[in-house]
């Protein structure tokens, strides 16, 4: 059990999981891909559109699959779900906050140029832009 918020505690350690430059690429368009399919499966449930939600669910999946192809490449495994409300918490924060605030503050692209540094263990460009 953590003793933060969520979306504090995922921010607190994002950089250190995201490294790797392939992983950072395939993050780029990966999340995207999990809003629009998330949008769609929306969509779909609303109008009660059955193609809409599986391409939506396709989407969403072909999203996390390609994330976790990146993830394997890091140095800093992420850690372990806690079960399946944490599994859906952090997977939905991280796609629809976490990593576009990654995105937007430049903490993305300092990373994939290596202006934080190479291979951090302790601390990252998301913890220095907190302060």
């Amino acid at each position: 059990m953590r003793d933060e918020s969520l979306l504090r505690w995922q921010w607190r350690g994002y950089g250190r999981n995201h490294q790797h430059p392939r992983n950072l690429l395939l993050h780029i368009v990966a999340v995207p891909m999990f809003m629009a399919g998330t949008v769609l499966c929306a969509y779909g449930i609303l109008r009660l559109r059955l193609p809409a939600v599986a391409l939506g669910l396709v989407c969403m999946g072909m999203s996390l699959a390609l994330q976790g192809r990146g993830h394997r490449l890091e140095a800093n495994a992420p850690e372990p779900f806690a079960g399946p409300a944490d599994i859906a918490g952090r997977i939905f924060a991280e796609q629809w906050v976490t990593f576009p605030r990654y995105v937007l503050s430049g903490q993305w692209w300092r990373a994939l140029t290596g202006e934080c540094g190479t291979r951090v263990t302790s601390g990252d460009c998301a913890e220095t832009s907190q302060r």
